[in-house]
Order: C-alpha cells, then sequence, then structure tokens
C-alpha cells in the first residue's frame, strides 16, 4: 500500500503505519483516530483495542472488533472538524465501507482523551449510519480506483 488510506496523501509507512506499529505516538486525537481507521482496513484489531481508553475497554473485545473489520472492506475517510474543549478533544468524520455489495457511511463525533500521555478514544456518537446504495459489479468502485467494482473491491473475499 502506497497511499495512507486514511487520506491524508503521505506514505502510509511515513503516516498510520508508523504509529499502528508503535515507532510513533499519535500527537493529537485528529492523528489517533485517522491510525485507527487505517487499523480497521488493515484489519489490526490488537491496535484498535489498545487505543480505547481504559474506561471503555471493558465494553469491547478483539474478537468483536476483529469480526466487524472482516465484515468490511473501509473505503474513505473525511475528517469534517476537530475541535477542544476543557476535557476532551473531538474528530467528527465520515466513513465509508463496504459490506455485501453496499456501500455504507457512518458519520460520527468522536471523543478522546489522553491517558498516560498518549490519545486514547473513549466513544462516539453517531450521527448517522446508512445504506448509501448498492453496488452492481459495473459500476465503478467506490474505493476510487477508477476501476470497475467487479475487478477491484467487488473481486475481494
Amino acid at each position: 500500500m502506497l497511499y495512507c488510506p486514511c487520506g491524508s496523501e503521505k506514505k502510509y509507512s511515513e503516516c498510520c503505519q508508523a504509529i499502528i506499529n508503535k515507532s510513533t505516538q499519535a500527537k493529537t486525537a485528529e492523528q489517533l483516530m485517522r491510525s485507527r481507521y487505517c487499523a480497521y482496513v488493515t484489519k489490526q484489531a490488537q491496535y484498535i483495542f489498545e487505543t480505547y481508553a481504559q474506561k471503555s475497554k471493558q465494553h469491547q473485545s478483539i474478537e468483536e472488533i476483529a469480526l466487524w473489520a472482516k465484515q468490511c472492506r473501509w473505503v474513505k475517510l473525511v475528517i469534517v472538524k476537530t475541535y477542544t474543549d476543557h476535557n476532551f478533544s473531538y474528530v467528527e468524520f465520515i466513513a465509508e465501507y463496504l459490506q455485501q455489495n453496499r456501500l455504507h457511511q457512518l458519520h460520527e463525533l468522536s471523543r478522546f482523551i489522553q491517558e498516560d500521555n498518549q490519545w486514547r478514544y473513549v466513544d462516539g456518537e453517531i450521527k448517522d449510519h446508512s445504506i448509501i446504495r448498492d453496488i452492481k459489479r459495473n459500476d465503478l468502485c467506490p474505493c476510487q480506483s477508477t476501476k470497475k467494482f467487479k475487478r477491484c473491491c467487488g473481486s475481494l473475499p
């Protein structure tokens, strides 16, 4: 993978991969959000679990995270806005994913805190989670590859 799936237009190895592999830390809540998205793309459930805040981990399992990541092919991330209040940092994003030949959209406002000088995901308020459309074999692939769906993401298991 050449470019980072998070949409930063940087090389994956110089962006989220370095955070996921723990050779560098996320400096902002947005960087952590982007790296978590890439971990879903690359199906790295352990990293996603580790980046939950302590109080949120008790409601998660690596197996459930891995199952969700396996069922979806994440194709696009757009950061809508970021901001901070007295206690938390927030990242509002829209992510698109394919599941069973349907394009879905997840619009969420995520909440982050710092624990032991590391950003952690607390929770999120889902603003919209819907099916955008069914993808037909000869449609252009929603991953923006310019290939037909049947020759791109539609051919993947």
